[in-house]
């Protein structure tokens, strides 16, 4: 198998006081577009995956959370055919502002026991599960 390049990506699952869960839809002009993904980005040199996400969310939904509320949940590692992501998932449940989509995307709050219903990039779908599951034990 031939080296792929391994990029670091923070994701964020958004929970409001309903708890559900803030997705957000690629746009048509980035790679997979039209799936369902969690909130987050590329770790830059230098972050760490909280400051990223802050950035990250900031830039992408016009919220602003806490690092402090920024609450490690699980990761994913999978290998595409072009690179591999590793990506922890975050979850806050405080932030200030109030999620608006800045690039493009769609947005939409989502029960964790829908999550099945909205395809999402297979490195996702992990971390989809894992919420789902302990969110409703």
């Amino acid at each position: 198998m031939a080296d792929r390049p391994v990029i670091l990506v923070a994701a964020c699952a958004l929970l409001d006081a309903d708890r559900r869960v803030l997705l957000a839809r690629r746009p048509a002009d980035k790679p997979m577009p039209g799936l369902w993904e969690f909130p987050g980005g590329k770790v830059e040199a230098g972050e760490t995956p909280e400051r990223a996400l802050m950035r990250e969310l900031r830039e992408e939904l016009g919220v602003e959370p806490c690092e402090r509320c920024l609450h490690p949940f699980a990761f994913a590692s999978h290998a595409y055919p072009d690179f591999h992501i590793v990506m922890p998932l975050f979850v806050c449940r405080q932030w200030d502002g109030f999620p608006s989509p800045r690039e493009g995307q769609e947005l939409k709050w989502v029960r964790p026991e829908k999550l099945k219903d909205y395809p999402m990039p297979e490195a996702d779908i992990p971390l989809a599960i894992e919420l789902r599951d302990r969110m409703y034990r």
